[in-house]
């Protein structure tokens, strides 16, 4: 009877040390884990915003189709005022009064849309460089922006001439031609298309300022109005820093929206080598800390 018992209780035992294995285990599973220290960083790309936000935000479009409605309402009141012209006091050159009308347009962010190629340059991680611009632009599949076929169309149809100045390189002018036609672009007569590398009698061009260029055309054309994305599509700016930017156009002011329009473009410009010194040569990240110290905080 004893052993009985001994036995028994043994098998007791082992019973309720069975039983409290499973509680013990489903205890472990439910604890809550340490959080995984993570040492992943996203990589900062200065122009992935930029670039989403030219693509895909309809404020965007609404910006474009805003300036050149606007433009287009107030052609027709300039064409008939023989005293407007739209070229600075650098620009025009001799008078003006009995010219044809003509309206300037720059070509990239102005009419045409390269955010594709700025995309690929976000998506390999590099920079812009000129071989893999000049392919994008072989390429003539760029879009036109919103609003411009109409403004330019409109324009031509009431005998205005529409005139393009690009800085794109000279060996890249067929297929822009080819690219504003595809676009829906009139482009006609030898004065359409002024590419950088345009040779004017008179002018010595400095690197690729438009002045000759605009100066060129003040000799044939009472030009009403100047479409940009960039200062220098306006005018030419002899030092690139934020200050001098800002007072070269100071006296422009009242011009802005009457007879300059100006587009946006976050993606690229003269605006962001000005906050680096105009330094393409240092370090990105050197660049980039510049650009930081540039932002104000109030």
């Amino acid at each position: 009877m004893a052993l009985r018992l001994s036995n028994v209780a043994l098998a007791m035992a082992l019973l309720t040390g069975c039983a409290g294995a499973p509680k013990q285990a489903e205890h472990s599973s439910l604890a809550t884990p340490a959080p995984a220290v993570s040492t992943a960083t996203v990589p900062a790309d200065d122009n992935l915003n930029a670039v989403a936000w030219s693509q895909t935000a309809v404020e965007h479009d609404l910006i474009y189709l805003q300036t050149y409605r606007d433009a287009e309402a107030r052609l027709l009141p300039a064409v008939h005022d023989a005293e407007w012209d739209a070229l600075s006091k650098t620009d025009r050159v001799g008078a003006f009064e009995h010219l044809p009308p003509a309206v300037i347009l720059d070509i990239d962010e102005t009419v045409l849309d390269n955010s594709p190629y700025q995309a690929r340059v976000i998506k390999s991680g590099g920079e812009f460089n000129e071989a893999d611009w000049a392919a994008w632009c072989r390429e003539a599949r760029a879009r036109a922006l919103p609003g411009a076929v109409e403004f330019t169309r409109f324009a031509a149809s009431h005998g205005v001439a529409v005139i393009y100045i690009s800085n794109r390189a000279k060996d890249l002018d067929e297929v822009t031609l080819r690219n504003l036609r595809q676009a829906g672009f009139p482009v006609s007569g030898p004065d359409a298309f002024l590419g950088l590398g345009t040779v004017v009698d008179g002018c010595e061009q400095a690197g690729s300022e438009k002045g000759c260029r605009r100066q060129l055309v003040s000799r044939r054309y009472r030009v009403l109005m100047q479409f940009g994305d960039q200062l220098g599509d306006f005018l030419d700016v002899s030092t690139n820093t934020v200050a001098a930017r800002r007072q070269t156009v100071a006296r422009y002011l009242p011009w802005i929206g009457t007879r300059w329009f100006v587009l946006p473009n976050p993606t690229y410009g003269s605006w962001e080598p000005a906050l680096f010194n105009n330094d393409y040569g240092s370090p990105r990240d050197q660049r980039r800390q510049q650009k930081l110290d540039a932002l104000r905080y109030q």
